[in-house]
């Protein structure tokens, strides 16, 4: 048996003090440079501070007393005052507007998630016939304009004696909201694995029992999203609720701003003080939801 030896420095045609090359550091894969990690937190601190502008503009000129201090922006420094604030709260009907917004804005969320939950439900798990189509015709009603829906939707309301009335808004909110949040909720109850349905049968569930037991828990970032884009299309949305709300006791925040501005005049340091307050609860809703925010908006992507 022979055995095999390595050769030395001076066999090796080099010498034997030589110093050996120290092993070349490179980047593993994914890693980013110093410089490329640099760029980044630039353009992320660049569009952070882009975003921001403009609520932080909008906040600086709240503060300012006269309704032109937005043609003179600089001059609002050495006058800064919360009278625009008091001005709205003690003034107006703002808390009149909160309670319609919120109102309509949380029956529409409610109701829309609600439809949409079981809807994306049914045709993620149950093939009956045209179920893909239904789902396609759902898409197409989103295609049609403001203003050539107006004209029916007022038609109907009328008839079914819904006009100026929170039910008849939120039920015409929820025909926009929930064709695309029942697509969004098929698409995140396709993530969720038919097994858990099967298992919740074998236990002796109903459909109906399988859904809010089993899949509605799991379901809980997509619900989020779906509650979230209800809230907010509620929220702001004008054009109907300047249609079919009469009563100025019964305007929503949005519809209440614009009583600000009439043809010769326009209060613009109130309209600023309001629309910060009004973005206080879309936050809080914001805050309340966020958890599940980022999850649901990725979760319906992918399947499986």
């Amino acid at each position: 048996m022979s055995t095999s030896t390595l050769p030395t420095a001076a066999e090796a045609g080099r010498p034997a003090d030589a110093p050996t090359a120290a092993p070349r550091k490179g980047r593993r894969r994914g890693e980013v440079s110093p410089l490329g990690r640099l760029t980044s937190h630039g353009i992320l601190i660049v569009a952070s501070l882009i975003a921001l502008f403009p609520v932080a503009w909008l906040v600086f000129l709240s503060l300012g007393p006269d309704k032109d201090d937005y043609l003179r922006p600089g001059g609002i420094w050495g006058k800064m005052t919360l009278d625009n604030y008091s001005f709205v709260l003690q003034n107006t009907n703002f808390f009149d507007w909160l309670k319609s917004s919120l109102i309509v804005s949380l029956g529409t969320t409610v109701i829309g998630v609600l439809v949409a939950a079981t809807t994306g439900y049914a045709v993620s798990r149950m093939r009956f016939p045209g179920y893909k189509k239904f789902m396609w015709v759902l898409l197409v009603t989103q295609m049609f304009p403001v203003a050539v829906l107006m004209v029916p939707m007022y038609q109907i309301l009328s008839d079914l004696r819904l006009i100026d009335s929170y039910l008849g808004l939120i039920l015409v909110y929820c025909s926009t909201a929930v064709p695309y949040c029942a697509w969004l909720m098929k698409g995140y109850f396709d993530t969720i694995p038919f097994e858990i349905d099967e298992a919740g049968r074998v236990d002796g569930l109903t459909p109906f029992g399988t859904f809010a037991r089993l899949i509605l828990p799991l379901a809980k970032p997509g619900l989020a999203v779906a509650a979230f884009y209800s809230f907010i299309t509620a929220f702001g949305e004008v054009a109907f609720a300047t249609t079919f709300m009469l009563d100025d006791k019964k305007y929503t925040l949005a519809v209440g701003l614009q009583s600000f501005v009439s043809e010769h005049d326009a209060q613009r340091n109130l309209m600023a003080a309001t629309a910060v307050l009004i973005a206080i609860p879309v936050s809080a809703f914001f805050y309340l939801v966020q958890k599940n925010l980022v999850a649901g908006l990725t979760a319906g992507g992918t399947k499986g």
